[in-house]
């Protein structure tokens, strides 16, 4: 299960305490959201372990949400070596995902 962030502080310790990590914003009213989360939970899970992954509600933290932009959900920021490396919003898919993280992800743990 992804850690919950439910500050900018958590989300602050989230980047900088791993060196990879993904933070899936979303809300509990978004079905597209749930059906996809576990999808990129399995992803990462088979593809890219050292991705931790986190997650944080727009609608409960909306001060996170506004700190980072996100205007709509689902939204997901990858961050590579403490730095935003990718974000993807709305049409999310999980393939191309993959195909993104793949090169960075091998130079980075590999």
């Amino acid at each position: 299960m992804p850690e919950n962030i439910t500050s900018l502080s958590e989300l602050e310790n989230a980047v900088q305490n791993n060196d990879a990590a993904l933070i899936y914003f979303s809300h509990d009213k978004c079905n597209v959201c749930k059906v996809l989360k576990p999808k990129i939970r399995k992803m990462l899970s088979e593809n890219f372990p050292e991705i931790k992954m986190f997650y944080s509600d727009t609608v409960l933290n909306p001060e996170i949400a506004a700190q980072n932009s996100i205007f709509t959900v689902p939204t997901i920021i990858i961050y590579l070596d403490k730095k935003e490396f990718l974000r993807k919003s709305r049409n999310v898919g999980v393939e191309e995902l993959k195909k993104e993280l793949q090169r960075p992800y091998s130079l980075l743990f590999k």
